[in-house]
C-alpha cells in the first residue's frame, strides 16, 4: 500500500499493481505488445528499479477504451 503525505497528515492510498506479464494475460496478448503500448504512450507504466508495473485501473480504462464501437468494421467486411 503506497502512502502520501496531505495537509500535514499521512493518507493510505490503494493502489493495485500489475506486471505486464499479468497485463497481458488480462488483454489476451504478448508481452511485448504490452511494452509497444506503454513506449507509444497509450499505457501508463511505472518503472521501480528493475521492474515496471501497471495500476490495474489504468489496464481496465485502456482496455475500456479499446471497445469497438458498432459501425466501425463496415471497412473489414466483405459482401
Amino acid at each position: 500500500m503506497a502512502q502520501y503525505e496531505t495537509d500535514s497528515h499521512v493518507e493510505a492510498a490503494e493502489v493495485e499493481w500489475m506486471s505486464t506479464e499479468a497485463a497481458a494475460r488480462r488483454l489476451g496478448v504478448n508481452p511485448r505488445t504490452i511494452y509497444s503500448f506503454i513506449d507509444r504512450g497509450d499505457l501508463k507504466a511505472f518503472r521501480f528499479g528493475r521492474v515496471i508495473r501497471l495500476k490495474s485501473d489504468d489496464v481496465a480504462a485502456f482496455e475500456a477504451a479499446c471497445q469497438i464501437q458498432p459501425g466501425t468494421l463496415g471497412h473489414l467486411i466483405q459482401e
